[in-house]
């Protein structure tokens, strides 16, 4: 099983650029890490944040077949900005020129099956040209204070073994989570989350 995920981690991240790609593409762009904005989403970001969607969710699971369209996406964050209790949050990346690069978004968690946690990282993406340079780690760490801030401590996610992402939450310390079989399936928690907030620069 072990090594059907890891193969399948290799598979799914062929079309990711390595890091000294993406670095020498930031130079050519004249783009550096001081020239991104990280900010909270807004209504109007969302015809910008469905496309986004789409794209990297795409780029990630490039093997699924008929992925959801921008149109499913649309409607999807369309019916999530009609919540207004203060349940979800999402922040934004977006380059010079204000085109949205990434976004992370924030649910707050409350399951009897993983009672050890109150947020929940519900979604996190960036463009892959955009990937292993440190912004990924950011987003995190704005994610960390926002839960933190709401009095939230801990924090899950959910995804599948086979994603090359497994690697980057373990590098910050996500801690793996079995089954009651002792079986892995792509989920990861974080029992304090200051650590990942320090990451974040204070404003």
């Amino acid at each position: 099983m072990k090594l059907n995920h890891a193969i399948g981690r290799f598979i799914m991240g062929l079309r990711r650029p390595s890091k000294t790609t993406n670095m020498r593409r930031l130079r050519e762009w004249g783009e550096t890490m001081e020239s991104f904005t990280i900010r909270e989403v807004t209504e109007n970001d969302l015809p910008a944040l469905a496309a986004l969607h789409v794209q990297t969710w795409n780029d990630t699971y490039w093997t699924v077949r008929n992925p959801p369209t921008i149109e499913i996406r649309e409607y999807q964050w369309r019916e999530q900005f009609t919540v207004k209790d203060g349940s979800w949050f999402c922040y934004v990346v977006q380059n010079r020129e204000g085109r949205l690069i990434g976004f992370a978004k924030g649910l707050v968690y409350n399951h009897a099956d993983l009672p050890d946690f109150g947020g929940e990282l519900s979604k996190i993406y960036l463009l892959l040209e955009y990937q292993r340079l440190g912004l990924g780690r950011l987003l995190m760490g704005y994610v960390a204070r926002r839960f933190l801030s709401q009095g939230i401590t801990s924090m899950v996610l959910f995804g599948i073994p086979q994603n090359p992402s497994c690697r980057f939450h373990e590098a910050l310390h996500g801690e793996r989570l079995y089954s009651k079989k002792g079986e892995f399936h792509g989920g990861y928690g974080w029992r304090d989350l200051q650590k990942l907030a320090e990451i974040c620069p204070v404003d």
